[in-house]
């Protein structure tokens, strides 16, 4: 998949929703999905904002309109708070149909992800990775509050992996994380943290400077995408 075909796709599934439709599927989806449990708490407006990549007056008029339709409750007063429904009607948002559409290209851009990244941290293995920084970014995610600020850890993270890299592939790496990151849905917090041992062993590959392993632990990682952070679409 060329860089240009990325940054210039067509108007497809997820892509033709607007920010705000994108943000209803997404959660909708996630709480279809389970991902989201009855009574479960949703973080801040701002969190959420940044978690998925648009702006906090988005998330607050895409929760209203969820709240409209049943999927959530806006709740005041001490315990208060924006929560899952406890019992959300199914198939209620006609836009998750939408982002159900970009199965196909979610696959296609973890398989270029998965490629770009195994060369990446078989490239880093051998120069001089910034180990402190990535081992307070696996610290950090171990203590994330929620899926909002882990999601933030996560992005830098492999970034912070890929950085030593030539510049080319970072770039291009970093344009593929950007479009997947745009199908991230809300995922339980003790999956992320099974997903966070991944990046811990990652550390310890390059810590070692040891390409293959680096590369092993890589290959596992992503291709997880597949069956847990990209469910429902992968």
């Amino acid at each position: 998949m060329a860089t240009a075909d990325l940054s210039a796709p067509a108007l497809t599934g997820i892509r033709r929703l607007s920010a705000l439709d994108t943000v209803r599927a997404r959660i909708a989806l996630a709480v279809e999905l389970g991902l989201l449990k009855p009574g479960e708490r949703l973080p801040a407006n701002g969190e959420i904002a940044r978690a998925l990549g648009v702006a906090e007056i988005t998330v607050r008029r895409a929760l209203e309109s969820l709240a409209e339709d049943g999927l959530i409750e806006r709740r005041r007063g001490r315990g208060g708070g924006t929560l899952v429904a406890e019992n959300p009607p199914a198939e209620q948002v006609r836009e998750v149909g939408a982002y159900r559409e970009s199965a196909a290209e979610v696959r296609e851009l973890i398989d270029h992800r998965l490629v770009l990244e195994v060369g990446l941290v078989q490239f880093v293995a051998k120069r001089s990775p910034d180990l402190a920084r990535l081992r307070t970014l696996v610290a950090r995610m171990d203590t994330a509050a929620g899926w909002a600020e882990f999601h933030e850890l996560d992005a830098e993270f492999h970034r912070a992996v890929a950085d030593p890299g030539p510049r080319a592939a970072v770039g291009q790496y970093e344009v593929v994380l950007a479009e997947l990151y745009r199908f991230y849905l809300p995922y339980p917090m003790e999956k992320l943290r099974q997903s966070n041992r991944d990046h811990g062993r990652l550390v310890k590959a390059l810590a070692a400077g040891d390409p293959d392993a680096a590369a092993r632990v890589t290959r596992r990682h992503v291709r997880g995408l597949h069956e847990t952070m990209f469910v429902g679409l992968s």
